[in-house]
Parts: structure tokens; sequence; C-alpha cells
């Protein structure tokens, strides 16, 4: 732990979680312990139903993750 919070994910645990740069993360408390959850295509497809809504807040999601990726392509290509 850094002395601002920081911490290394090991790279074996990134290359099974399929962890890269820019890939978002979930960091939540559950029971005492630290969760940290990558928010990956296949952890959004694994809530489709969760909602009731039919898909149509995975499609939002999809299309909102994109554009995320969109910008931040650009921001690193200016």
């Amino acid at each position: 732990m850094t002395a601002k919070g920081q911490i290394v994910i090991p790279g074996r645990l990134r290359q099974k979680l399929h962890i890269r740069q820019g890939t978002q993360v979930s960091i939540f408390e559950r029971n005492g312990e630290i969760i940290v959850r990558p928010i990956t295509d296949e952890y959004i497809k694994s809530c489709m139903g969760m909602t009731g809504t039919k898909g149509r807040l995975l499609k939002a999601l999809l299309r909102e993750k994109s554009k995320d990726r969109e910008r931040e392509n650009r921001r690193k290509g200016a």
C-alpha cells in the first residue's frame, strides 16, 4: 500500500481476470474484506436480467462503455 492508498495487482491475477490499463473496477467492502471486481463486458453480461429490464440496461451500459473507450483512445492519441 502506498502513501496515496494505491495497491499493485499481481500480473498473474491481471492476466487471469483480463485486467488491462484502463479497465474499470468496482471496489466495495463485504464482511470486512475489500473486493476489487473488474468491470468487463463478461461481468456486465453476467448481470443481465437482474433488473428485469430485458437487456435494455445491458445494451445501454455496453454503449456507454464503448463511448468511454473511444474518448480514452482519442485522449491518448492527442
